[in-house]
């Protein structure tokens, strides 16, 4: 057994050097290329994914810009003197006229709204028996057989002011509209006393608005709109499909994101649109995107092996001349590896071409120190947009329940509320934009909560109650930025905001008893705890949360293993506990402080 490991091991200098230059040089810059492609791939797949969800997102925005005129003209159609008096007094003038004054309304507001885009349709019931319509219908108008329709049917019942259609059967006349379905917005009319005088059906054609603003998509790019359950409501193009796969993953994950289809070779990006339930999937072939980088890499290997193959051979040929002192350059390479390339030879030994062999060998340390410098650089960056990208995702369905917050204050009464609504998530917003900052004063974040807790107040209608604790030592320490709000919103959601009445936080700051150097905040609620709220959570259709993931991963990009986050079960409620680093800020650092 001895001797057979031997057999491999080249014993005279000649293959010992062709051995050391495979093994320590060819190999492990072969590697490393193949690595920085695949790095490459992988960033021009991201850039890609970026592009398109930007692309996506001005889908969204056009969308809700849709859905907001849809509304705007509702709140005109409401409020407008002579609508209202046909629909509440449609005796007072002949049907002609009346049905000309409607038209007239609906002329104005497609010229003041939809001049781009006529693909929205108005229709307007009375209770006497009248419809007006702002298209060419599919079947004659018939008030009964409209207002017994399932959508107005419903609201009817429930007593709903408003809610959306998502798939609305398309009644306009086919010369129109060719599309099976239609989005529709239903209201009930009321006046100052909240009296019920009409009904009204606003529809947008989406798939006609889908067509519209892509008329000239990328090329080999399909873009679809996908339903909750999975139905591909519109398309950019008729022969293109998704497949099963691909809709199951989307489905899965009700945000925006982006997923590689390895069956049928495509990049998959989706987002998501929580007000109408939808998503917005774009589809890439991946051998568009690397067709380019295949190319070049297939040619730049083709070229390093082939003169890698040739400087072998000349090698190999110019050791059987140079044995001795190409013995000496084999233990200084080895001691290279030994040293991390933290090694040069002394040219002023050699002459000939083995002083060039030794400047080559000089010269290609110095690259390789330099390339290991910029990946550790590289890898620097990474983390630090790593960092960026999880603060930027803090506590996104906070600001959807905010917003829901000032609508619902809005559409009741006029309120001051709205005013403090507005700063407090103004001074959040402003933090969380701003991304030189990663560390904040305890004092700031004390005050990016409280506003955070104002809110929320206002959201359960001030059934809990906040106490903070700390001293005034510590005010001016050190701590991430939007790190202790994200412990205060898990207490309210899983805790205290199922309970009815009592709920309670406890907010306390200070030094460790057993380690001053490090600093502990702790969030404690009397909810109904971690268990209870697990199987409330299983019970209700929930996003996954990401707060205190976000939280644990920040501390760990900015403290390593010097920080720590922990979730302990109380008999009532539930304790969140913070450990990070006591860092005290310039100038207090040097003031006397008994700790």
């Amino acid at each position: 057994m001895r001797g057979w490991p031997g057999f491999f091991v080249p014993h005279k200098l000649k293959y010992r050097l062709f051995a050391v230059f495979v093994l320590v040089i060819l190999l492990p810059f072969s590697i490393l290329n193949i690595y920085n492609y695949q790095r490459i791939e992988t960033l021009v797949q991201n850039k890609i994914s970026e592009q398109s969800h930007e692309q996506l997102d001005n889908l969204h925005r056009t969308l809700e810009d849709q859905l907001s005129i849809a509304f705007k003209t509702l709140i005109f159609l409401e409020q407008d003197a002579d609508v209202r008096d046909i629909l509440r007094n449609p005796d007072k003038r002949s049907v002609l006229d009346n049905k000309e004054a409607m038209e007239n309304k609906f002329k104005g507001l497609n010229n003041s709204f939809f001049l781009y885009n006529p693909s929205v349709y108005f229709t307007l019931l009375d209770d006497q028996g009248h419809v007006y319509t702002s298209y060419q219908p599919k079947y004659t108008l018939d008030y009964d057989q409209i207002s017994s329709t399932p959508s107005f049917a419903e609201m009817r019942e429930s007593g709903a002011s408003y809610f959306w259609v998502t798939d609305d059967e398309n009644y306009v006349s086919s010369d129109i509209s060719k599309s099976p379905t239609l989005l529709s917005l239903y209201s009930a009319l009321k006046d100052n006393r909240a009296r019920t005088y009409g009904r009204a059906r606003i529809s947008i054609d989406f798939s006609f608005w889908f067509q519209s603003v892509l008329q000239k998509p990328a090329s080999d790019q399909t873009y679809f709109i996908l339903s909750r359950k999975g139905e591909v409501i519109a398309k950019s193009a008729l022969e293109a499909n998704l497949s099963q796969e691909v809709i199951g993953q989307v489905k899965a994950s009700p945000a925006n994101g982006y997923w590689t289809d390895t069956g049928n070779n495509t990049l998959v990006n989706y987002s998501y649109l929580p007000s109408l339930d939808w998503y917005i999937v774009n589809q890439i072939p991946l051998d568009v995107l690397f067709k380019e980088i295949e190319s070049l890499k297939q040619q730049y290997f083709v070229t390093f092996y082939g003169i890698t193959a040739a400087f072998i051979a000349v090698a190999f040929m110019i050791a059987y001349t140079f044995t001795r002192p190409l013995s000496h350059m084999q233990a200084k390479m080895k001691e290279a590896v030994r040293k991390d390339l933290r090694i040069r030879l002394p040219e002023k030994n050699y002459k000939g071409e083995v002083l060039e062999l030794t400047r080559t060998f000089n010269a290609m340390m110095v690259d390789m120190n330099g390339l290991v410098h910029r990946l550790k650089a590289e890898e620097r960056q990474r983390d630090a947009v790593h960092f960026q990208m999880l603060l930027a995702q803090v506590n996104p369905h906070f600001l959807l329940n905010t917003l829901n917050t000032m609508k619902w204050i809005g559409l009741r009464s006029k309120n001051e509320d709205i005013v403090e609504i507005c700063l407090s998530l103004g001074k959040l917003l402003e933090t969380s934009l701003n991304s030189d900052v990663d560390l904040i004063h305890l004092k700031d974040e004390i005050e990016l909560t409280k506003a955070f807790i104002y809110i929320q107040q206002v959201r359960y209608s001030n059934s809990f109650e906040v106490e903070f604790s700390y001293e005034e030592d510590i005010q001016y320490a050190l701590v991430p930025k939007l790190s202790l709000q994200p412990l205060v919103d898990n207490a309210i959601r899983h805790g205290i905001s199922h309970l009815d009445s009592g709920g309670r936080i406890y907010i306390r700051m200070g030094l460790a008893d057993n380690n001053p150097s490090q600093l502990v905040l702790e969030v404690e609620d009397n909810g109904i705890g971690l268990e209870q709220s697990r199987l409330h959570q299983e019970a209700g259709r929930k996003r996954p949360g990401i707060g205190l993931a976000n939280v644990r991963e920040r501390l760990h990009l900015l403290f390593k293993d010097n920080a720590a986050l922990e979730t302990i079960p109380l008999e009532q409620g539930t304790l969140c506990r913070m450990i990070l680093p006591f860092l005290l800020s310039e100038p207090y650092a040097n003031a006397n402080i008994d700790r």
